[in-house]
């Protein structure tokens, strides 16, 4: 028979058992903060009606979508996360209460060109706080204390959330005469970071058909150096909308501060616009200072309705994604994984050197009882290349049970970092090996430079 050469379809990633070991615990400790806030975890379906996941498609989002088809029905895989929450909030809006706050951690699929921190299939970390009819700017402001969570539980300190206002950006638009172009500039000024001024401008100019100066006062508005109140202060009173916007972005700041996120971590940025079109109040990016060119690893932002394609109800909410498999990447491929991070699949290893192994069982069930991670090596196979084993396997710590030790009431336990080896009783080495893998397994997944 013809052997089949084993591949994996480019833009799908998988990872070797420590690299995994780091992802998991990067999704727990975003878990973990997430609960802090009092989200609740849900877990929607990898695969919808292909008409659940198209209602508020359109354009590049449509091409992207992986679809299916089983008898007469079009199935589709999930592109991102919010789609389906919208659809479980219609559906089980009556068995619901509202702020409704969820998190979710999952796989999504886009059919786009696969490339080096690009995937087809990748992890989304999302959390949303649902109102029903009305939401609080106070949830807008709790927001980035997550973010400041969930990235200081990773390890990561080397970030700026840069926040921004939809109202003030639309409002600004109206005030210079190019309301009516607000969404198309919107998604330009979205690429300032990406193309420079220069080049937004010409854009401004050659493909939106704005006049230089037009171009000139959005580039001077969205850049400005210093004190971003200053200018807000300077168009304040000329747009009811921006004027809103403007009181919000105040609002959101003090809460922020309030909430405990330093200074250094968090900045009012006017260049903030998020192309989509469905944010309409606060708006987040999250930036890794000593990574910039990575772009935005943590976004989102305020919208009006996300229900309307199921229910008649206006259900505001507030949300951001994180994008784990990326975020994940980029840190891989800048060495910044915590090393020492425990990654082995056990904290010991068993070597028993009688042929009676009911001895080794016990003690494995003792020590398990006792919260440690234990593998038996019974294999037939030298002393040396069992301990060579649970070297390579990066696993701390060899027990050995032989003759003496079963005569004696004791075991004897190397530790692989040191080498040092000591013999006592189990009770006693057990708790010895407890309290040094309780100290290996903490700590953040990341470590900065």
């Amino acid at each position: 028979m013809e052997k089949i050469k084993p591949r994996t379809l480019s833009g799908f990633m998988e990872l070797l058992p420590p690299q995994q070991v780091y992802f998991d615990t990067m999704a727990r400790k975003l878990r973990e903060s997430f609960s802090l806030y009092g989200f609740t975890p849900l877990d929607t379906p990898l695969m919808e009606a292909a008409e659940i996941l198209l209602a508020k498609g359109g354009g590049e989002t449509d091409k992207q979508i992986y679809t299916l088809r089983k008898s007469d029905t079009e199935l589709a895989l999930r592109y991102e996360l919010t789609a389906s929450l919208a659809k479980y909030v219609a559906l089980n809006y009556g068995r619901l209460t509202f702020p409704f706050r969820r998190y979710e951690i999952g796989k999504v699929y886009r059919g786009e060109r696969a490339q080096r921190g690009r995937y087809r299939e990748f992890y989304q970390a999302d959390i949303d706080i649902i109102g029903d009819g009305e939401l609080d700017l106070l949830n807008e402001a709790e927001i980035p204390g997550v973010i400041y969570k969930c990235f200081t539980s990773l390890g990561l300190e080397q970030f700026v959330i840069h926040i921004n206002n939809r109202k003030t950006l639309s409002g600004f638009f109206e005030i210079i005469g190019v309301g009516g172009a607000a969404t198309e500039v919107m998604r330009v000024v979205d690429k300032l970071h990406k193309i420079g001024a220069e080049k937004l401008t010409a854009v401004f100019t050659d493909d939106l058909g704005l006049s230089k100066t037009q171009a000139e006062e959005i580039i001077g508005f969205v850049t400005f150096q210093g004190d971003p109140f200053e200018v807000l202060d300077k168009y304040k009173g000329k747009n009811s909308m921006f004027d809103l916007g403007a009181e919000e972005l105040a609002a959101v700041k003090k809460h922020v501060a309030g909430l405990g996120v330093p200074d250094s971590h968090f900045e009012i940025d006017l260049s903030i616009a998020r192309g989509l079109d469905y944010y309409t109040g606060t708006v987040y990016e999250t930036i890794m200072t000593n990574h910039q060119g990575v772009g935005s690893v943590c976004s989102g932002g305020r919208y009006d309705n996300l229900a309307e394609y199921y229910i008649d109800r206006k259900m505001p909410g507030v949300g951001i994604s994180i994008g784990l498999t990326r975020l994940f990447s980029v840190l891989t491929d800048n060495d910044l994984l915590n090393k020492s991070i425990l990654t082995a699949p056990a904290d010991a290893l068993i070597i028993p050197m009688t042929g009676d192994l009911s001895h080794s069982v016990a003690l494995a069930a003792s020590m398990r009882e006792a919260g440690i991670r234990v593998q038996i090596h019974a294999e037939d196979k030298k002393i040396k290349s069992k301990v060579f084993y649970a070297d390579k396997l990066g696993i701390p710590f060899v027990v050995f049970l032989g003759e003496d030790e079963l005569r004696s009431g004791t075991v004897t336990v190397k530790e692989l970092s040191t080498g040092v080896q000591t013999t006592a009783a189990a009770g006693i080495l057990t708790a010895g090996i407890s309290e040094k893998v309780k100290a290996l397994r903490s700590g953040a997944p990341i470590k900065e430079m």
